[in-house]
């Protein structure tokens, strides 16, 4: 199994950089695909991403090699491919149906997925902290879908639709991170990444349309390029916090995502009302998002919390004995 090397600030600084970049991301695409169908986005996406890192793992001399790799090597490889590219594509689809905020939001499902995974095959913590948390969580999401609660339970219109699709994507992308995340012992992170985004490439060719970049206005056309350089830089910042940081506490760093999607959902709409959109909500619904948010955060941060309370009562039952 993969171990952490310890070197937290570093992963706690790469965590913070995946969390912000994410949040922009679906305030930004949700322009993009007013021009481009999700397969060709994902497509470009990915291409760039792949052709980049190539390019870079070349010039250095480190390609990937599958010396000693053996056919589970070659399995996780396949599973993070079909992973990450499940979680690209549904992800555009459940934007496309949803606003950015909401679609952010519905995506820490697969923190919380992450986690209680890591649990079990990573054998990381989980304490009744975190149970209460996660009772938290579905508190605030309850709360947060205060006004579309009977749609969503006695109808299948496109927000419900929606909201499914991004279930399946966060799903996705739990196994992606995974496997991500035991390939490490093989590879580096570039070079995991590197093949992925080529394999998915080809994968997608023949469902995307290249040729849609030509009907994209000057604005869909620079947030496309602003997505391709947030597919290379967020998701290489994320495999390498995995390296330095435990899964859990780079989880609990990403919790912070929703709340950047809100916020810059919220500047575009008020300077640029024609192409970014902010959700219409009421009080209790930006209540239930900031509380799924802090559960995010307790869900994963608790055992941290837990292990300085119980060093704090050692210390003083020692000081009383003594």
């Amino acid at each position: 199994m993969h171990t952490s090397s310890g070197r937290w600030l570093l992963g706690l600084a790469l965590a913070l950089t995946t969390a912000i970049l994410w949040g922009l991301l679906p305030v930004v695409m949700k322009e993009v695909l007013k021009g481009m169908d999700a397969y060709t986005v994902t497509w470009y996406r990915f291409t760039v991403a792949g052709v980049c890192l190539f390019s870079y793992l070349y010039l250095k001399g480190k390609l990937p090699r599958f010396k000693n790799f053996g056919y589970k090597g070659y399995l996780l490889l396949l599973l993070a491919m079909l992973g990450l590219l499940g979680n690209y594509v549904t992800y555009m689809m459940g934007l496309n149906l949803l606003t950015p905020g909401t679609t952010q939001l519905m995506m820490q499902i697969g923190q919380i997925m992450l986690i209680v995974s890591s649990v079990i095959i990573f054998k990381e913590s989980f304490n009744h902290v975190q149970v209460m948390a996660v009772i938290i969580l579905l508190v605030g999401f309850l709360l947060f879908f205060n006004q579309r609660l009977i749609e969503l339970l006695t109808s299948l219109g496109s927000y419900t639709i929606g909201i499914i699709i991004l279930v399946i994507s966060s799903m996705l992308w739990t196994g992606y991170a995974l496997c991500q995340k035991q390939l490490l012992v093989h590879w580096n992170s570039m070079q995991i990444l590197m093949m992925i985004y080529l394999g998915s490439s080809l994968f997608l060719f023949p469902t995307s349309h290249p040729s849609q970049i030509t009907q994209l206005t000057s604005l869909q056309f620079w947030l496309l390029v602003f997505s391709c350089a947030n597919t290379i830089i967020a998701y290489g910042a994320f495999a390498e916090a995995l390296a330095h940081w435990e899964a859990s506490k780079v989880t609990a760093t990403l919790a912070i995502a929703p709340l950047v999607t809100f916020i810059g959902a919220t500047v575009g709409a008020f300077f640029w009302p024609a192409y970014f959109i902010a959700d219409s909500l009421n009080i209790l619904a930006y209540l239930g998002a900031i509380i799924v948010v802090m559960g995010s955060a307790l869900v994963a941060l608790s055992p941290i919390v837990m292990q300085k309370i119980k060093a704090r009562r050692k210390q003083t039952n020692y000081s009383q004995l003594s």
